[in-house]
């Protein structure tokens, strides 16, 4: 991804709002709009964004297990399938 190509004034996005988003659609790289001279914004299409959130969405859940692992609440696998088939008999 070539970033430095991909910064744009506020002006510019102003202006060129529709080709920008057939743009964003068609590269999947995102735009960082600037005024007066610094970074404001990171503009990106849907689908990009989507797929940031779930990624995130899945490293939230590695980092929560991993803490789980760190503070020692963890179970054998075998006694946690256990755990389950019973609570599913239960639940019958």
């Amino acid at each position: 991804m070539g970033l430095a190509r991909q910064i744009k004034p506020i002006s510019y996005l102003k202006s060129h709002a529709a080709d920008i988003a057939r743009h964003l659609g068609d590269t999947a790289e995102p735009l960082v709009i600037t005024q007066n001279g610094e970074a404001r914004l990171v503009v990106q299409d849907i689908g990009s964004y989507e797929a940031t959130q779930e990624t995130l969405a899945l490293l939230k859940i590695l980092a929560l297990g991993n803490r789980e692992i760190e503070e020692g609440r963890v179970a054998r696998a075998e006694d946690a399938l256990r755990r389950a088939r019973d609570r599913r008999k239960s639940d019958e």
